[in-house]
């Protein structure tokens, strides 16, 4: 799926820092006419890129191009990390010397995800600047919650000095690249069984309706050999990666023009009862949805959400 990320003309690009504890998944497969670099701050994040897994620890600064399709698939409890994307124009601009090249590619290396782990001092530095770059940027918790399907939505960046960010993204961008070639390279990854890849791909429609044995069937294996297939290969119980899509879908629900309450959102989300809803929201976030929410998203009466939050 080709993502519009609809940054406007001021922008060649955004920063911001992904926290699992408010940062709303984004579990799409998608790509983007933007460059993205991630530099994983805390924890640990995993995608899934060219038919592989791969997880990426601390440390890992990690490059997705243009033509790489690319889905988040689970992230760590703790995890911190700052994505950030440069539009073509500025890779035009800023990229004279053939030492850059490597960042004018629409497809990267032949290899998965192009990705080095950074020496500790290297990656406090890196680090450092982009929460420096980021000063002025929109609250932090706004710009996680958009951050996970923004580019579905109303929302647009906003920073309140263009210009500078504009600058710390080009300094950071060359700098980025400067401290990947001197890093120590990473590989690596499980390719993923077919039948695995034909699950996430059904998994990601969001007209298909199923349950584990009709999604084994789909997928042409036994459902007992399917289950733990799918927890061998992608590192996490099917029940996990469904519900953290059925969230996905919570979220993109609630940027609906008609403004569902809680209840319409989570039961058309694919949660069977509000009760599933609160408990999986729960132990994502460690609060629940009303108090998660702070009304900002439902300027209505209070009578448009369930009066009670129970397991």
């Amino acid at each position: 799926m080709l993502a519009d990320l609809k940054l406007g003309p001021a922008y060649d690009g955004f920063l911001f820092l992904a926290e699992d504890s408010r940062h709303p998944p984004s579990l799409r497969s998608h790509h983007h006419a933007e460059l993205e670099l991630n530099l994983v701050a805390r924890g640990e994040i995993t995608y899934v890129v060219r038919g592989q897994r791969l997880k990426f620890p601390a440390r890992t600064l990690l490059w997705l191009f243009p033509s790489q399709e690319h889905q988040l698939v689970d992230r760590t409890s703790d995890s911190q990390y700052y994505v950030a994307v440069f539009k073509p124009s500025l890779i035009a601009s800023a990229c004279h010397d053939p030492a850059y090249d490597g960042l004018k590619s629409r497809t990267g290396s032949g290899r998965p995800v192009l990705q080095s782990l950074l020496a500790p001092d290297a990656f406090d530095f890196l680090k450092n600047l982009m929460a420096r770059v980021m000063e002025g940027s929109l609250d932090p918790d706004l710009l996680n919650r958009e951050g996970g399907f923004g580019a579905e939505s109303d929302f647009r960046y906003q920073h309140m000095d263009p210009d500078g960010l504009n600058a710390g993204l080009r300094h950071l961008m060359l700098l980025a690249w400067r401290m990947h070639q001197s890093g120590q390279a990473r590989h690596g990854g499980i390719a993923l069984h077919p039948s695995i890849l034909k699950a996430l791909e059904t998994l990601g429609d969001d007209s298909w309706e199923g349950d584990l044995g009709d999604l084994a069937r789909t997928c042409g294996v036994s459902e007992s050999h399917f289950s733990r297939l799918f927890a061998r290969q992608m590192g996490i119980p099917l029940n996990r990666y469904r519900n953290s899509l059925r969230l996905a879908r919570f979220w993109e629900q609630l940027q609906l023009p008609a403004k569902p309450t809680l209840l319409e959102a989570a039961l058309a989300s694919g949660f069977g009862s509000y009760a599933q809803f609160y408990k999986v929201f729960f132990a994502a976030y460690g609060e629940g949805p009303r108090t998660c929410l702070r009304g900002e998203l439902f300027p209505s009466p209070a009578d448009r959400i369930p009066d009670k939050e129970s397991a």
